[in-house]
């Protein structure tokens, strides 16, 4: 039985990889957030597990299995070089948005890591269209450089950070898997989403204008819909969002 072309076997074995990425991202968590090291054989000890969070398995299996669903399984490594970036990034968003939620920080060896990968991947890409490369390049420079520059702004205006370094470090990470035009749509979708939801719990009085809302779960979740909804479609949106519907395509 095919699904999209794929066999249904092949989403069956991702929805298990999602199961296992899932055990793993709660056990990378909190190793990071204490300061230990990630691989040690304590990953094998039933004591130092936590209970099962079901509904993060659930999550990655899903997410999984939409990569499989969208991208398809090709015969060249080149080929299946977005679902295998993909890969490996979904699972260090989920990670960035459960910890920076929690604490108000985004680890920075999860943020390195996701730099390495999305270099070494730009590398590959590099080999056989250079012009892809130097798109991730400069997205690498324009996700940074766009929240380095608020992040500054924020200090000097309003005395305080608008943001903390954590998401500078993220938004460049992404630019390097999304390139430029997918981290400047990723950023736009990070500030609609901030500015709803900030209002919401505002106005709800869940926080107060003196309370930091971390900004890392709105890149992540931009991030997300930038990798599954059609790119034209999230432009027509925007377009129709900051122009007040005025555009019309």
């Amino acid at each position: 039985m095919y699904i999209n072309d794929v066999h249904i076997l092949v989403y069956v074995t991702f929805a298990i990889l999602g199961v296992i990425v899932a055990y793993l991202i709660n056990w990378c968590n909190d190793r990071m957030t204490q300061n230990k090291n990630i691989f040690s054989k304590e990953i094998l000890d039933k004591t130092k597990r936590k209970k099962t969070d079901y509904i993060l398995m659930l999550i990655m299996v899903v997410l999984y299995v939409s990569l499989v669903y969208f991208f398809g399984i090709h015969k060249g490594l080149y080929e299946n070089l977005n679902l295998i970036k993909f890969v490996f990034l979904i699972p260090m968003l989920i990670s960035a948005l459960m910890i920076d939620y929690k604490l108000q920080i985004i680890p920075n060896r999860l943020n390195l890591t996701m730099f390495e990968i999305g270099l070494f991947l730009t590398f590959l890409y590099g080999i056989t269209n250079v012009n892809v490369a130097i798109n991730m390049l400069y997205g690498m420079i324009a996700g940074g450089g766009i929240f380095l520059i608020i992040t500054l702004l924020g200090g000097l205006i309003a005395g305080k950070e608008a943001m903390g370094f954590g998401d500078v470090k993220l938004m460049g990470a992404l630019g390097l898997y999304f390139g430029l035009s997918g981290i400047i749509v990723i950023s736009l979708i990070a500030f609609l989403l901030g500015a709803i939801i900030s209002i919401i719990l505002l106005v709800a009085k869940v926080k107060n204008s003196s309370e930091y809302i971390p900004f890392g779960p709105f890149i992540v979740i931009a991030a997300l819909i930038v990798l599954f909804v059609p790119f034209e479609i999230l432009v027509t949106i925007l377009l129709k969002v900051f122009t007040l519907g005025m555009y019309r395509g």
